[in-house]
């Protein structure tokens, strides 16, 4: 398990100025220096830990969660986190209605099914160069927002969102559609909202990295772990 002298030497202690901090995120600090919360990192901790319970219990279940995280220092460690899980994620804009108007966003996604497959096709050499530019070019656009969700079929049921601030407007729709959210939380932001708030320094692409790291291996475990228990129980057969 990750231990304080980790999140401290990535940095995750670091909060925001005071006047720039939600007042519900002082239960997670515990000290002002130089006008700058800092964030105790037992609490990190603890709560780091509530989070792999949780998501290894809703991947046991059965469960689809949504990795979310667009800002420049979060892309690449949730794209992997995600992929390595074999789980959707969304690492470029959030497309408002994503969770809200999901019906909407599966007609997106079939487009890009179809485009694919047509690209894929004999037929596509037959097309006219200024007919496969446009189809590529759809496609690409497509493909850079919702690369990671193309075989999302229904809502996801749980969301893990880095920096619940920035990504504002996804909380608000997984809010709206009662979608349980855990968060990796800055001071800036509003843990209340947050079933499980992971406060940390969320502009630290380090403590992001290591705080993701750390959910990849406990989900693994628990995977590696039921896995074993189905080979045992085949044994016993």
């Amino acid at each position: 398990m990750l231990t304080i002298t980790e999140l401290f030497e990535a940095g995750a202690h670091f909060g925001h100025k005071k006047e720039k901090s939600f007042p519900r995120a002082r239960e997670f600090t515990y000290a002002i220096r130089d006008n700058v919360y800092v964030v105790d990192l037992e609490k990190t901790l603890q709560q780091l830990q509530k989070a792999i319970d949780y998501l290894k219990k809703s991947i046991q279940d059965g469960k689809i969660i949504l990795f979310v995280g667009t800002k420049r220092q979060a892309k690449d460690a949730v794209k992997k986190i995600a992929q390595d899980l074999n789980l959707p994620y969304m690492t470029e804009r959030w497309p408002g209605g994503m969770l809200t108007n999901f019906e909407t966003i599966r007609r997106s996604l079939k487009t890009l099914t179809d485009l694919e497959g047509e690209m894929a096709s004999e037929e596509f050499k037959l097309f006219t160069k200024k007919e496969r530019k446009r189809i590529e070019e759809k496609c690409q656009k497509l493909n850079l927002i919702f690369e990671g969700v193309k075989n999302l079929r229904s809502l996801p049921d749980v969301l893990l969102v880095v920096d619940t601030a920035k990504e504002d407007v996804a909380v608000k729709e997984a809010l709206r559609k009662e979608i349980p959210i855990v968060g990796i939380c800055d001071t800036n932001a509003n843990p209340d909202l947050i079933d499980i708030p992971i406060p940390a320094n969320d502009d630290s692409k380090k403590t992001i990295e290591l705080i993701l790291k750390t959910i990849e291996e406990g989900m693994k475990i628990k995977a590696e772990v039921k896995e074993n228990n189905k080979s045992a129980a085949k044994e016993d057969i």
